[in-house]
C-alpha cells in the first residue's frame, strides 16, 4: 500500500464506524499507518484495523477515552512505541445530545464539551512534541454545520465545536514555525448511522431546498477533505475551517 504518504503515521480518533472509520481507510489507503481509537467498543475498532491489514496496510486499534488526559498520552506513548511517532491526528471524536438548553445540567454540558473540545486539546497537547521532532505534521479536527447555523437542543454541541474551531485556528499560528498545520473540516447533513442519543436530524437539514445539491453527503467525500489537509497537496492551507455540506451553509 506504498502512496504519498507511506511513512507516515495518522492517529485517527472516534475511528469505529462512520466518518471516523471512513478517514482511517482512507489515509490508509495513500501508506500512512494508522492508529484506530475508539472509546468502548472494542469490535468496531479492530473490524476496521483489520480492514486496514486485509487492504495491505499497517493499521493498531485503540481503546481510550479522548477526555482522560492519562488515556491520552497513554495512547500517544503507545503510538510511538509501536510506530515511530505521530505525522497526522485527527480529532474526530464527539458526542451528539439534543437536549433544550433549559433543561440542560450543567454534568451534560461537561460531558459534550469534555470530548469534543477537551479531547481535541489534549490530542494534539500529546502529539505535537512528535511532530516537532519529525519536522512537521497536519492536525485536523472534525466540526460540523450545527455550530454555524444554529440548531435547537444542541447549545452545548455548538459550544464544543466552536471551540474546536477556534482553537485550530490559535494553534495554526503559533505551530505554523514548526511545520505543523492545523485545520477543521466542517461537515453538514452526511449518510452516517446515527446513535440513538444524537435524535433526529434538524429540521432545517430536512426541508425542502435546505441542500442544494439535493442529497446527503457521503462519509467518503469527507474523508477526501481531510486527507487533502493532511497530505501534502494541502501544504498551504492551515487555520481555516473546510465546509463540507452541498450548499447548506455558505461561507
Amino acid at each position: 500500500m506504498a502512496g504519498i504518504l507511506d511513512g507516515k503515521v495518522a492517529l485517527v480518533t472516534g475511528a469505529g464506524r462512520n466518518i471516523g472509520r471512513a478517514i482511517a481507510l482512507r489515509l490508509a489507503r495513500d501508506g500512512a499507518a494508522v492508529v484506530v481509537n475508539g472509546r468502548s467498543d472494542r469490535g468496531a475498532v479492530e473490524a476496521v484495523a483489520a480492514e486496514i491489514g486485509a487492504m495491505g496496510g499497517r493499521a493498531i486499534a485503540h481503546l481510550a477515552d479522548v477526555s482522560d488526559p492519562a488515556a491520552v498520552t497513554r495512547m500517544v506513548e503507545d503510538t510511538a512505541a509501536a510506530l515511530g511517532g505521530v505525522d497526522i491526528a485527527v480529532s474526530n471524536a464527539g458526542l451528539r445530545r439534543q437536549t433544550p438548553f433549559a433543561e440542560m445540567s450543567f454534568e451534560e454540558w461537561r460531558e459534550i464539551l469534555s470530548v469534543a473540545l477537551d479531547g481535541a486539546f489534549l490530542l494534539a497537547r500529546a502529539v505535537v512534541p512528535h511532530m516537532i521532532r519529525r519536522g512537521g505534521g497536519a492536525i485536523i479536527g472534525l466540526s460540523g454545520i450545527s455550530t454555524h447555523i444554529g440548531t435547537p437542543s444542541r447549545a452545548h454541541v455548538s459550544a464544543s465545536k466552536a471551540g474546536l474551531e477556534g482553537l485550530m485556528r490559535a494553534l495554526a499560528v503559533e505551530l505554523a514555525p514548526h511545520g505543523i498545520r492545523c485545520n477543521c473540516v466542517a461537515p453538514g447533513l452526511i449518510d452516517t448511522a446515527r446513535g440513538a442519543s444524537a435524535g433526529a436530524v434538524p429540521g432545517m437539514l430536512r426541508a425542502e431546498g435546505a441542500v442544494p445539491l439535493g442529497r446527503k453527503g457521503r462519509v467518503e467525500e469527507i474523508a477526501e477533505v481531510v486527507r487533502l489537509l493532511a497530505g501534502p497537496e494541502g501544504g498551504y492551507i492551515t487555520g481555516q475551517t473546510i465546509h463540507v455540506n452541498g450548499g447548506a451553509f455558505l461561507t
